[in-house]
């Protein structure tokens, strides 16, 4: 039996970018993807927001996505574009990139760290021990690993065979999306109507005065309300002409897909993120409307959050108490995202009622204050995990700064590059002392010279000190002391001998 500390079920943009986290922390982990190749048929998601973006550069792989993708506003909420264009951010925008490019550069990305794929197999089981998981992959092959986390969708056979309920909301909308061709090319662009929305586009476009110019060349992409809502067999192209003709009149001579689905907004969320030795990240974890595009981003913003705890619970230096903190802080961040997307889809229906709500909100959202709120939710720049009352930055994302220090000028996240913890301390140098932590944690003597902002909240209080998870989140905020510090670096990183601090993650 082969074996690895980590097995992922799944490798979409969550399994893969969890995979990277873990291999940058020295985790042998191993995906098992059913897909022969990398390729995925169909363009599914469209793009990242802000949030993920700094991810990205935080591991400084950001300039691959963007070398290939369109900058563009594309956060919004109920059919509102929402500019973040002010926002203080090295990224004040989105990305236009569909998520066969985001996965092909993800893929080179761990195959760079040395990640284990095996292609062509699922995971058909698995029974798990106080020890570890066995992990059965269809053809026979087993695999045991210490933990087994599933990135494998929204139909997740891990969450499944975990036996974790997946409440929710059954869907009230559904929608067939395909790639074709046509006879009579159809006017491209969103339609709103009595039916509910359609849009005809291309995988190949240009943004031109922030607005979307499709270039002739290519299968054309279609999306188009079903008028019937509970369909289980698989789409035909017979269901996408007669979908087509309900509400154009005509299929347009539809032929020759290369892609047909179907999705709707049924909303569900996983009762638990972790049962014993099994985890879930993504759309295992939580489903929705992909209005927002927020799927994407949220799944590879779990991993972020979920990587650098997992390696620490195999490389036992802290608490296994730890990877309790992974549902607590993820679990609610997509609780408010299903609130969302179906609050969207709500406000998306065709009727007079609705409309007139659609236009209160889209004119409540043109107010600043409300913009302001609403992007920095929808592009995951104002995402704050509750790590106790104290400094603004608290549980907050670490703005990426640009530092200087002895040796020259450096940005925050590129100290966040090798997925290590980070002390940067902006008082006097030697003012923070992490000396039974220093295999673990990195400090940096710098100073900073500007105003510090964030997102919505606008400018906050000069700190003396921060620590920064790898996720890059903030731990503990100094203010002129230590105080505080050695129990952070515990909570987070392990007792200064090496040993688990099991009291700090009780009560």
């Amino acid at each position: 039996m082969t074996e690895h500390a980590v097995v992922i079920a799944g490798g979409g943009p969550t399994g893969l970018t969890l995979a990277g986290e873990l291999a940058l922390a020295g985790v042998d982990v191993a995906i098992v993807e059913r897909r022969a190749s990398q390729d995925l048929v169909g363009s599914r998601a469209g793009g990242l927001h802000a949030r993920t973006i700094e991810i990205f550069d935080q591991r400084g792989i950001a300039d691959r996505f963007l070398s290939e993708g369109k900058v563009a506003q594309v956060a919004g909420f109920a059919m509102v574009r929402l500019d973040i264009s002010d926002f203080p951010t090295r990224h004040p925008y989105g990305l236009g990139l569909w998520q066969n490019h985001i996965e092909r550069i993800l893929a080179g990305w761990v195959d760079e760290l040395g990640v284990t794929i095996y292609r062509g197999r699922d995971v058909t089981g698995f029974t798990q021990d106080d020890e570890g998981v066995d992990v059965a992959l269809q053809g026979g092959q087993s695999l045991r690993a210490q933990y087994l986390v599933g990135c494998d969708g929204g139909r997740s056979l891990v969450r499944k065979a975990a036996g974790i309920e997946f409440p929710g909301w059954d869907p009230t909308t559904s929608c067939l999306i395909a790639e074709v061709e046509f006879t009579e090319m159809p006017a491209m662009g969103i339609r709103q109507d009595a039916h509910g929305s359609h849009a005809f586009g291309r995988r190949e476009y240009e943004i031109v005065d922030g607005k979307v110019v499709f270039k002739d060349v290519g299968p054309v992409g279609v999306m188009v309300t079903e008028q019937h809502v509970g369909s289980t067999s698989e789409p035909t192209l017979r269901d996408l002409s007669e979908a087509l003709t309900v509400v154009y009149g005509t299929d347009y001579g539809v032929h020759s897909p290369t892609m047909i689905s179907r999705f709707n907004d049924m909303t569900r969320q996983a009762a638990a993120y972790r049962k014993g030795r099994v985890l879930l990240a993504g759309d295992a974890a939580h489903v929705h409307s992909p209005d927002g595009g927020q799927g994407l981003n949220i799944g590879v913003q779990d991993a972020m959050n979920l990587g650098w705890k997992l390696a620490q619970a195999v490389n036992r230096t802290t608490p296994e108490g730890l990877l309790d903190t992974y549902h607590a802080e993820r679990h609610p961040v997509a609780a408010r995202v299903l609130r969302t997307t179906m609050a969207s889809v709500a406000l998306r229906r065709p009727d007079e009622r609705t409309k007139a709500a659609r236009d209160t909100v889209a004119e409540l959202l043109r107010m600043d204050e409300p913009r302001k709120r609403f992007a920095a939710m929808m592009s995951g720049l104002d995402i704050h995990y509750g790590l106790g009352e104290g400094h603004p930055l608290l549980g907050r994302r670490m703005p990426d700064l640009d530092l200087v220090t002895a040796n020259g000028p450096l940005r925050v996240f590129t100290l966040l590059h090798r997925a290590r913890p980070v002390l940067v301390n902006l008082g006097e140098p030697g003012g923070c002392d992490i000396t039974p932590w220093a295999d673990r944690v990195q400090l940096i003597d710098a100073k900073y010279v500007g105003t510090w902002e964030l997102p919505v909240l606008g400018a906050v209080t000069p700190p003396s000190a921060v620590l920064i998870r790898p996720d890059g989140y903030v731990a503990w905020v100094g203010d002129g002391t230590q105080h505080g510090l050695v129990d952070a670096l515990t909570t987070w990183f392990g007792s200064p001998t090496g040993g688990p601090r099991y009291d700090s993650f009780m009560g």
